[in-house]
């Protein structure tokens, strides 16, 4: 009985010790991608991203603020060129960013200019 105790707690402490690998540094595949807006106008925008023709949306930048989304996984795989739309809300017509190069786990920034 005492041989089986004493082999339970190895076997626990041995499940513990190997858990302690997964918490070394983050790769990125677990390191969200994401993008900070910095919408200097008064109106607020929905922003998208666009690869080829699939334009997904990633949540509204507030006027006048700074505003962290982040990018679905499912749009980055390896190096991958995207476009960001800013479409005012009740406004006029959306603008387009240039083609950007984005890998997973980066940090992009979108400057929307006041109008």
């Amino acid at each position: 009985m005492r041989t089986r105790l004493i082999l339970l707690a190895s076997m626990l402490i041995g499940v513990g010790g190997c858990n302690a690998f997964k918490h070394g540094e983050p790769n990125a595949a677990t390191v969200p991608t994401t993008i900070e807006v910095d919408n200097q106008g008064f109106v607020d925008m929905t922003i998208y991203a666009m690869r080829s023709a699939q334009r997904i949306r990633l949540g509204i930048a507030l006027g006048n603020r700074k505003t962290d989304l982040t990018i679905p996984p499912v749009l980055i795989s390896g190096l991958t060129t995207l476009r960001f739309v800013a479409d005012p809300i009740g406004g006029a017509r959306p603008s387009v960013s240039q083609e950007i190069t984005v890998a997973p786990g980066d940090k992009v920034g979108l400057l929307i200019p006041p109008v």
